[in-house]
């Protein structure tokens, strides 16, 4: 295959374009205007969720 052609798609492939008119995506606003609320209560929250995320991923 080379590099400018596509693989090939089975019968029920649908174009990532076409699923999005299906299901009515709509973009996201400007980031500056999404609503934001903070999901940790203190620092200390925040440095244990780190500690656990960077264990978990070092186990996997």
């Amino acid at each position: 295959m080379s590099s400018t052609s596509r693989p090939e798609h089975g019968a029920d492939f649908v174009p990532t374009e076409e699923l999005i008119r299906r299901q009515g995506v709509k973009p996201l606003p400007p980031l500056g205007q999404l609503p934001w609320e903070d999901p940790f209560s203190s620092d200390e929250e925040y440095a244990e969720f780190l500690e656990d995320l960077y264990e978990s991923r070092r186990r996997s």
